[in-house]
């Protein structure tokens, strides 16, 4: 990566791509779980793009060719839903993945792995979610806690490296600092407030405006989901200046997301190229 890609470099990278996002209003259809429908559709809507809540195999050939991003999430996946996933991601390119829960059972991991092989632009995913793909395993394992996460974002770095080399798909993973590689170039953004973790979803809204970023930039995913990331982790720390709790940071978050402005995103986007 550039060694012009400062810290000033970053931040005026992602006003720009949020800039655009919020000029083109990027339509972005959205198979997600049913407990994230809510923040997924209403973060995009505060960073400017346009989200299409559709699930339906039969709509996908009429629908999902006008999009220009698609966002597929497994959380509450079902039977019914993954042909209507396999059908929007090889409709539309570029897409992204959140593998959510990947290792819960034989089903998720199957299906996460499908998806993987359609290559998404982008998939992100904590750092137990990334290691279980990376490592296409299933194992049981008594730390496993759902959609949360088991490990650091470091733990699953290396993973995520290897995932990527293999793929060619960037990978996210999530954390106190979250980490993006495209296999070779890594870089980590450090936006964010540790009182995120306690609302639902907010992975997936993060994911979803991955797919935004990357829709108006989709020929640098890396850059498009370390910004989105920052971002996202940026209006969670404005948000935390004015809440009590989780659930006025969730309502103080996407309002800090609708009124970034330049300044402030410039001057406090946190990105750094990884040695």
């Amino acid at each position: 990566m550039d060694e012009e890609r400062t810290a000033a470099w970053w931040g005026r990278r992602a006003w720009a791509l949020l800039s655009a996002v919020r000029v083109r209003a990027p339509l972005v259809q959205c198979i997600t779980n049913l407990v994230s429908m809510d923040i997924v559709a209403n973060a995009l809507l505060a960073a400017g793009a346009s989200p299409a809540m559709i699930h339906c195999l039969r709509e996908v050939p009429d629908f999902t060719p006008r999009c220009d991003a698609v966002c597929i999430n497994v959380g509450t996946l079902s039977e019914d839903w993954l042909p209507s996933m396999h059908a929007a991601a090889s409709a539309c390119r570029p897409w992204v993945l959140d593998p959510v829960a990947a290792a819960a059972s034989e089903f998720r991991m199957e299906a996460c792995l499908s998806l993987l092989a359609l290559r998404p632009a982008v998939v992100r995913g904590n750092a137990s979610e990334i290691l279980a793909l990376a490592s296409r395993s299933i194992a049981a394992s008594s730390t496993f806690k759902g959609a949360d996460s088991s490990h650091d974002s470091g733990d699953a770095l290396e993973a995520a490296k290897s995932l990527a080399q293999s793929t060619g798909t960037v990978i996210a993973v999530s954390g106190a600092v979250d980490y993006i590689t495209d296999g070779n170039q890594v870089v980590g953004a450090s936006n964010g407030v540790a009182m995120m973790q306690k609302i639902t979803a907010t992975g997936c809204a993060v994911t979803a405006l991955i797919t935004a970023f990357v829709a108006v930039e989709p020929s640098d995913a890396l850059v498009a989901a370390a910004c989105a990331l920052a971002i996202f982790g940026l209006a969670g720390e404005i948000g935390m200046e004015s809440a009590k709790g989780p659930a006025s940071l969730r309502m103080h978050l996407v309002d800090a997301l609708y009124c970034l402005d330049e300044q402030t995103v410039t001057s406090r986007v946190k990105i750094t190229l990884q040695s």
